[in-house]
């Protein structure tokens, strides 16, 4: 399972920004896990608290966004999700494509609590 050291690599990212901004709390990482990643969203979802347990990130929300592994189609131009049709071109049936997104799993925000 490396969802544990996504959660650390992602943790890291979070600790380092927010003490380059000076920022001493969070209150919610929203992150985007692609379905081409290779990480299982859900694996994150359950491993989070465990891993944040004893840490300053303990009572922080995670959000996880699926993000849709879409493709274009090199012979034929026509924008598919991969996993939709298992990879193949839904118009043409050819495998050559460039993917466009959902390779990635990224921290998209960081909430802060609002000042009182």
């Amino acid at each position: 399972m490396h969802e544990i050291g996504v959660v650390r690599a992602m943790l890291k990212t979070v600790t380092d920004y927010a003490a380059a901004k000076g920022v001493d709390h969070v209150s919610e990482i929203v992150a985007d896990c692609g379905e081409l990643s290779l990480v299982i969203p859900q694996y994150v979802e359950q491993i989070y608290p465990t891993v944040v347990k004893g840490t300053p990130f303990a009572d922080t929300k995670l959000i996880v966004n699926i993000v849709p592994g879409m493709a274009e189609c090199d012979d034929c131009d026509e924008i598919f999700n991969v996993i939709e049709c298992n990879g193949h071109c839904p118009n043409c049936n050819s495998f050559n494509k460039t993917v466009l997104s959902g390779k990635d799993f990224t921290v998209r925000e960081i909430h802060v609590p609002e000042e009182t």
